[in-house]
């Protein structure tokens, strides 16, 4: 039977060679190859043509520096829909070295975060000025700010929010499609 089972997966194969692209005969050999695997007992990977997944990062060793926010969330309210507002978060450094933030980043453009660019020594305080502008985004928003450091783990996140009143020009329908 497994010599029959070969025999017509390697006659597939040669078909589909001679039938399809190098970049499709290949992708469709490591799914034939992946099947006859699974059909003699064998486990298989799955058939793929990414890039396999990075290891899992390992805590480093020795002093970390760690955030400790006063707030990891800030609620606006209400505001209107074109408002620009700000917030200032505040944090301290309670680990045991310098903390130094290698990015932040809003959820979407709409979210501007602005770290400290100086390292945070231990114990000592930083401030991070987030921008939020709600033109067009009407309602419930909750945007994210990922902030990078030299942390473990890697990613902090603080987030904001606010219910944006919808402007009397999106509320008529003047700005939204063709009726």
């Amino acid at each position: 039977m497994k010599g029959l089972t070969r025999s017509l997966f390697i006659g597939l194969f040669v078909f589909i060679a001679a039938a399809c692209s190098n970049k499709d005969a290949e992708k469709k050999i490591a799914e034939l190859e992946s099947r006859l695997a699974e059909v003699e007992g064998g486990t298989a990977a799955p058939a793929t043509a990414s890039t396999p997944a990075p290891a899992p990062e390992t805590k480093p060793e020795g002093p970390l520096p760690a955030f400790e926010f006063e707030e990891n969330e800030f609620d606006f309210g209400t505001i209107n829909e074109g408002d620009e507002v700000e917030h200032m978060f505040k944090f301290k450094n309670v680990g045991d070295a310098p903390l130094i933030i290698q990015s932040a980043r809003g959820s979407c453009g709409c979210t501007v975060p602005n770290p400290p660019k100086e390292p945070i020594g231990v114990g000592e305080t930083g401030e991070m000025l987030v921008k939020f502008n709600s033109k067009g985004k009407p309602n419930m928003q909750n945007k994210t700010v990922t902030i990078t450091a030299n942390t473990w783990p890697k990613t902090t996140t603080v987030r904001i929010k606010a219910m944006v009143t919808p402007s009397a020009k999106a509320a008529d329908g003047a700005s939204g499609p063709v009726k």
